[in-house]
């Protein structure tokens, strides 16, 4: 090696550099990269989408030129190949058939599809064409599927979670993990991870009384990206990211930054060390 320089890809145990992620998004991309980067990993990135917003809400969403959005993914691949890759927001169907296409081409592994559709706030996040591109396009490549509550129902039209996944499996998903963290229930938060001919596994951790839940989502499906990108199986890396986020709602509750659902504390871990 030159003087002065490491290949970092070259040292053995858990570095930054050794695990590297792909994130395919428009929505809450920092988020995403902070997560992967907290979690020992190396994020990039493609961008689908612009987004306005703040703590509050989304007030505007700009798409990405699809061959834009191709190259950037094409980049990634030829330079750094991921060993993980997640899609989150990709606002059109131009959009969604180019991610899907390019991640063929390029025979992504560990692929995670977050079916980011509507916001905290309610804004929509892609149109229903896209919807259907990604369903029949980009579900079958996936080794896991994360939608919410409102998502499952909004894609599957229907309100108890084995139906929800038994939709899922009819369109090609072998596992998909519903994230109860938007329900209802003051006590507790349930994920529902559901794997095809395999019993459902219940994911429970304690309700956090906090206004900071901007990302939470997005942030679990990085989560499992980075654990997946590490070595861990599907099963173990799904575990392993409900902890990871828990941990960073409870690290992040009484912080206040804005207005309206701040951040959770995604580097907790990290600073509790200093």
């Amino acid at each position: 090696e030159p003087a002065g320089k490491t290949d970092y890809r070259k040292r053995t145990g858990h570095v930054i550099n050794q695990y590297f992620g792909l994130v395919a998004d428009g929505f809450v991309t920092k988020a995403d990269i902070k997560t992967v980067s907290a979690l020992g990993c190396y994020g990039m990135s493609a961008i689908t989408a612009v987004t306005a917003q703040n703590t509050v809400g989304v007030t505007d969403v700009a798409g990405i030129d699809p061959g834009i959005v191709a190259a950037q993914i094409d980049a990634v691949f030829d330079d750094i190949r991921p060993l993980a890759v997640k899609t989150g927001m990709l606002y059109s169907s131009e959009v969604v058939d180019a991610v899907a296409g390019s991640l063929g081409r390029h025979h992504a592994g560990n692929l995670v599809v977050d079916p980011v559709m509507i916001s905290t706030s309610g804004s929509r996040l892609i149109s229903a064409d896209a919807v259907e591109v990604m369903v029949h396009r980009l579900f079958p490549l996936a080794v896991l599927v994360t939608p919410n509550l409102q998502e499952a129902v909004a894609l599957t039209g229907e309100s108890d979670p084995s139906a929800q996944a038994q939709w899922f499996f009819s369109h090609g998903v072998d596992s998909v993990l519903l994230k109860g963290g938007d329900s209802s229930d003051s006590r507790s938060k349930t994920d529902l991870f559901f794997r095809k001919y395999l019993p459902p596994v219940s994911l429970v951790s304690p309700a956090i009384d906090t206004v900071n839940t901007h990302g939470t989502g997005c942030t679990l499906s990085a989560a499992i990206v980075s654990f997946l990108a590490r070595g861990l199986d599907l099963d173990s890396a799904v575990a392993a990211a409900k902890e990871y986020i828990s941990a960073a709602l409870r690290s992040g509750a009484n912080y206040v930054i804005g207005s309206g659902h701040g951040p959770v504390d995604h580097f907790h871990a990290l600073r509790h060390d200093i």
